[in-house]
């Protein structure tokens, strides 16, 4: 019996293993175009669903949005951590002023008698790391970053609009890189791997 028939473009495991992330403050323009964009994010979707409830939008932060989201994460950073220091302002302002895009990949769950809330986040998750592969793919950098601005409903709800039952998976800047981002040390899978024997 022959090797099976593979009716899909080969996409070798070498491809996969050249993704790397690039500090977002190290993204510059140009960003994805709308062509590109719509492009990066056909790949992204293409995520398991179970049950296909596709738990999951984007908010794109691009152009004048992008300083007024710093503004807005600043004044709660502010509000959370009074003392916070001038480095620490900076970090944050630069997350959202420097990638010429940022998309906000949120999670959609609300009540489902079948699929629980963790498949959900997992679909999610899994988006964000496809829209690192597929901005690199279309010759772009790409960061994926969560912090507080991820679990702080205040922010969550008040500046980025998401309702009661949503939640943020990440925000995932991209753009030109100005650096090549360097290699580092993975885990050694043979270390990680186990038999389960009954």
């Amino acid at each position: 019996m022959g090797a099976p028939t593979r009716g899909f473009a080969m996409l070798t495991l070498a491809d996969l293993d050249t993704r790397r992330s690039v500090p977002a403050r190290q993204l510059a323009a140009p960003g994805p175009d709308e062509a590109q964009l719509l492009r990066i994010l056909r790949t992204a979707v293409r995520v398991p669903d179970h049950g296909k409830r596709v738990p999951f939008r984007f908010l794109r932060i691009a152009g004048d949005a992008r300083a007024a989201l710093a503004d807005a994460a600043l004044a709660r950073l502010r509000q959370r951590e009074p003392d916070a220091g001038a480095a620490v302002e900076e970090k944050l302002r630069t997350r959202f002023t420097v990638p010429p895009l940022t998309l906000a990949v949120v999670t959609r769950l609300g009540p489902d008698e079948k699929i629980p809330d963790s498949e959900r986040r997992a679909s999610a998750a899994c988006v964000c790391l496809l829209l690192l592969q597929a901005a690199q793919a279309e010759g772009f950098g790409a960061q994926w970053l969560t912090g507080w601005p991820a679990y702080d409903r205040p922010f969550l709800e008040g500046t980025l609009g998401l309702a009661a039952d949503e939640e943020l998976a990440g925000t995932i800047a991209i753009g030109t890189p100005q650096v090549a981002a360097p290699e580092r040390e993975r885990p050694d899978p043979a270390a990680l791997l186990a038999d389960w024997h009954p």
